[in-house]
């Protein structure tokens, strides 16, 4: 018997999302991006290789020209040494060039735009935090959104029947 020609080849990428803030992208319409590194001890390194954040509720705030994450929950492993005390809601600081700093600085001084956390992932060795220069959707935005979407799986769903 000969072998078949076609083959499957599987897709090489990795996915280094440690977290998604899915809440962001509901609340907000997101403008511009940015990746930023995050300053953390050791711990809580330890505990985004496990998944253990939330980044739902988390904002950036912008102070002094250095931009710092608040609201991001890393929950500490419970084999943790004893003689660290670790608090799970601490401030880390973004490290962003300068440049970076001022758009966003700039961008959040407009009415009705913020500075929030969308994603977090592994880079090399290193942990970024994807910020999105955000402005906030009215409640009525929410639900044509939310209608569009549905819409979007409904007409997938019919054009897949209709080429069965």
């Amino acid at each position: 018997m000969a072998k078949s020609k076609t083959t499957r080849v599987k897709s090489k990428t990795v996915d280094t999302t440690i977290v998604a803030n899915k809440r962001a992208r509901h609340d907000y319409y997101i403008e511009d991006t940015y990746e930023a590194g995050v300053a953390l001890l050791g711990w809580e390194v330890k505990s985004l290789r496990m998944k253990k954040v939330q980044l739902v509720d988390s904002y950036v705030l912008l102070k002094d020209g250095e931009a710092f994450l608040l609201g991001c929950h890393v929950t500490p492993l419970n084999t943790a040494n004893t003689h660290v005390i670790a608090d799970p809601d601490r401030t880390k600081k973004l490290l962003l060039k300068a440049k970076e700093l001022a758009k966003l600085v700039a961008a959040v001084q407009q009415k009705g735009h913020t500075c929030v956390a969308t994603k977090m992932y592994w880079k090399g060795h290193l942990i970024k935090v994807q910020i999105a220069q955000a402005k906030g959707k009215q409640d009525h935005d929410k639900r044509a959104a939310q209608k569009d979407q549905e819409w979007a799986v409904d007409k997938q769903r019919i054009v897949r029947h209709a080429n069965r």
